[in-house]
């Protein structure tokens, strides 16, 4: 399997940080989130992870490299000053993630979870984690029901940025930007969309508060 880390975004949110720094590169207790992630990958056996680039990427690379200190081998996405959001982000990356399942998961989170590596069954074209909804957010995206991932008019659970693909759930998409919020709950909506929920430390880090709070421990 191979991994993918969404770190195009420009981390609105997080200015004046992200005026000199992509989001990616942030630190919580001295360590960027994005080494954190890599720390994890590495973890759950994985041994290959592409990273999408594009607000102040070069400092990305010039950081992570080749991936040989983490024991990985990092390839690049460059999407330069044209951002093609998550979907067309992952989209334009299928060529380097393989024939198989692959993993992805937002730069902009903190977490302790294990990533999930496991086979998807037939007819799941995708498995989200999902999360208890943080009090800071107005309400959630998603219910998990018996293991399938449910749209609701008011929904409990939040998708916590990191899940699952086949190469195929993107078979329709043309390149160019696009968001991947209308697929999931597109896919909920057929039936075809596999969940799990952790309850363990889940963090978005994306507002200066947030991230503040994570320092201080």
């Amino acid at each position: 399997m191979i991994a993918m880390i969404l770190a195009a975004g420009r981390g609105e949110r997080l200015r004046p940080k992200t005026d000199t720094s992509p989001k990616a590169l942030v630190e919580v207790a001295g360590r960027s989130l994005l080494e954190r992630h890599l720390d994890a990958i590495k973890a759950a056996g994985i041994e290959t992870v592409v990273i999408n680039l594009g607000w102040l990427g070069e400092q990305i690379v010039a950081r992570i490299g080749s991936g040989s200190r983490y024991g990985l081998d990092v390839i690049y996405s460059p999407e330069g000053d044209h951002v093609l959001e998550t979907g067309g982000g992952i989209h334009r990356a299928l060529p380097l993630l393989g024939a198989g399942p692959f993993l992805v998961v937002n730069a902009d989170i903190y977490t302790d979870m294990a990533l999930p590596t496991h086979d998807l069954a037939d007819g799941v074209m995708a498995h989200l984690v999902l999360v208890p909804t943080p009090s800071h957010k107005r309400g959630g995206d998603f219910d998990l029901v018996e293991g399938r991932v449910r749209n609701s008019d008011t929904p409990e659970l939040t998708f916590s940025g990191v899940a699952m693909y086949r190469p195929s759930f993107f078979a329709a998409c043309a390149p160019g930007r696009f968001p991947l919020a209308p697929m999931l709950r597109s896919a909920a909506a057929a039936g075809t969309l596999a969940g799990s929920l952790y309850c363990g430390l889940w963090e978005d880090v994306g507002t200066p508060e947030r991230l503040a709070a994570l320092n201080r421990g």
